[in-house]
């Protein structure tokens, strides 16, 4: 006799409805399970048969056949386990077919018959209400998380004798209660609280401008500076996660069983923060079953890069194409799978191998070309995608002095943050893929971007002035449209711009030459200069002797933009960029 039991496989991080077809009939007594199966899966046959033993059914001394369709796609995970003891029940007549039609089953059996939770029970829920299944039967352990799909019976069972009961209508199993999992309500811990953090004030205003708009920040500075401490902190200050985007993250927590017990869905923005000897597989998602990596853990959150020229170059550059389209695609030999990975990058580097080039009262012990190396393992394409770009300076010991601190706290950042969200929302409201400044697309800019005549001239100079792309011109825009939102500006101001080109310290032409060789790279043809030599003669070096870039020719970017935009100081000044020497205020 043949019967039919609906399951569900992983893809990624949905899943596909599985037919597991049963086939009993005459012949030696042998259990095969065919259908593309893992290792996991064609264990399952051992599992299965003595769990139906050890419940108390006896097997008819037939051939079974399992087949688990459609047979072209890989089946992976032990949740087959439960759907093949049922459909070896209604096989031998032991159970009727027809209440198996109506659910999706999962569920991993232990020998005693008991059942144990699995991987990727929220994609199977999703999967048997998008096919108009009436509900599903899952481990008890995971209910919670299935009842987070609305409009679907979620029957908790602990073993295969409640769920065969339930079927035959021995013993009916009540649904699975909603109350209080379906919609999250706050923060579900404890944050640790900017408050903690003594001075940086600078810092702290730049990753409130990255949180208001979802921008990317790179921080370099010497060791101890508080760069770790201010990223661990980011996330307290992002606005709450909608519900969607907790469905969203839960997801990918579930494919892999990273989900904490008794919490079925992800109420914290994550923050990752991989070590430096990460591989490529680890970063973006890979293997021989093409699972999540740590960019899609970061969904919707920070993912955080500390000492980022230690990361292996090939590590880094994976990294180009997920930051701009907010999704990865993994290619292998019989799959193509995609997935979301909507991150902040938050990445931390010393200026120098010793930690301590271009840091007023300290020596750099390195010789210049290991600076201009350990620079390089950074690519220029990579920094492209960085937002804000940062240089930090140690922790004055005034701050550190203070039997009180007196600090602004993650709440008063993060009521700024929500302010100049709920402004982006409003602005956004018929652009459905655009939740934040950062994910703007290029087409809509100038339609979003409104300058005033000051901030449009400075950006011009900026681009032609420090030799940016046209990525960072567009990075430019977002990062001043942020500025504006937080200040609650009808548009994009002087002072807004000026810090957004503040901001981007590390990727403009010459900066690591002016504060090494004494010059930036050769300029090009068509525009004069000459370097002026410190006022004692001395000449330009690694060890905090900084020379000045006069500009011949034409008027420099300061000049032009002091001409045309009131000065900061006049409206309020932005953070500084923490270094003088690169700073265009």
């Amino acid at each position: 006799m043949l019967a039919r039991v609906r399951s569900g496989a992983l893809m990624g991080i949905d899943a596909v409805v599985v037919e597991c077809e049963v086939d009993m009939a005459l012949g030696l007594p042998y259990f095969n399970v065919v259908g593309l199966p893992e290792g996991a899966v064609r264990e399952s046959k051992v599992r299965v048969v003595s769990a139906l033993k050890n419940t108390g059914f006896e097997l008819p001394q037939k051939r079974v056949t399992v087949n688990l369709a459609p047979a072209d796609l890989r089946k992976d995970g032990v949740a087959f386990e439960l759907p093949i003891a049922l459909g070896v029940l209604a096989a031998a007549k032991l159970l009727e077919e027809a209440p198996l039609g109506r659910y999706l089953f999962g569920g991993e059996l232990s020998l005693d018959g008991t059942l144990k939770p699995i991987k990727g029970v929220l994609p199977l829920a999703v999967a048997a209400r998008d096919k108009g299944f009436e509900g599903v039967m899952v481990p008890a352990a995971n209910a919670a998380e299935a009842a987070l799909v609305e409009g679907l019976s979620v029957l908790p069972v602990t073993s295969l004798r409640e769920a065969v009961d339930h079927l035959t209508g021995t013993r009916v199993i009540p649904p699975f209660s909603r109350q209080g999992v379906s919609h999250p309500v706050g923060r579900g811990r404890a944050e640790p609280d900017m408050a903690d953090v003594r001075g940086q004030p600078d810092l702290k205003l730049a990753l409130e401008l990255a949180a208001a708009g979802g921008h990317n920040v790179l921080m370099c500075g010497p060791p101890g500076s508080g760069k770790t401490m201010l990223a661990r902190r980011l996330p307290g200050i992002l606005p709450a996660m909608t519900f969607a985007e907790s469905l969203e993250v839960t997801k990918v927590y579930s494919v892999l069983g990273l989900l904490n017990e008794g919490h079925a869905l992800v109420r914290e923005r994550p923050f990752r923060a991989p070590h430096h000897t990460l591989s490529d597989a680890g970063l973006v998602g890979g293997g021989p079953l093409a699972r999540p990596g740590e960019l899609s853990l970061a969904h919707h959150g920070v993912l955080f890069l500390d000492e980022l020229p230690e990361f292996r170059r090939n590590v880094l550059e994976v990294l180009r194409q997920p930051l701009e389209e907010g999704i990865i695609h993994l290619a292998r030999a019989n799959q193509n799978i995609s997935y979301p990975c909507q991150v902040m990058l938050v990445a931390a580097m010393n200026p120098c191998p010793c930690g301590y080039f271009n840091v007023p009262g300290h020596t750099c012990t390195c010789p210049e070309h290991r600076v201009f190396d350990y620079h390089a393992r950074v690519s220029g394409p990579l920094l492209d995608r960085v937002d804000i770009t940062l240089q930090t300076r140690p922790v004055e010991y005034h701050h550190l002095a203070r039997a009180e601190a007196k600090e602004s706290s993650s709440r008063h950042h993060r009521e700024r943050v929500e302010a100049a969200r709920q402004r982006q929302r409003e602005r956004y409201r018929d652009e459905p893929s655009v939740h934040c400044n950062a994910q703007l697309p290029s087409h809509l800019l100038r339609r979003h971007c409104v300058l005033s005549p000051g901030a449009e001239r400075m950006l011009e100079l900026a681009v032609r002035r420090h030799g940016l792309s046209a990525r960072a011109h567009d990075r430019l825009l977002k990062l001043a449209l942020t500025r504006a939102d937080l200040e609650d500006h009808g548009r994009i101001e002087d002072v807004d711009m000026r810090l957004a080109i503040d901001s981007r310290a590390l990727d403009r032409r010459g900066w690591l030459h002016s504060n090494t060789q004494g010059g930036p790279p050769p300029l090009r043809s068509g525009t004069g200069g000459r370097w002026r030599p410190p006022a004692d003669g001395s000449l330009p070096s690694a060890r905090g002797v900084r020379p000045q870039w006069v500009d011949g020719g034409d008027s420099s970017f300061e000049e032009e933009t002091r001409r045309d935009a009131p000065s900061v100081s006049s409206v309020g000044a932005p953070f500084p960029s923490g270094d003088e020497a690169t700073s265009v205020s």
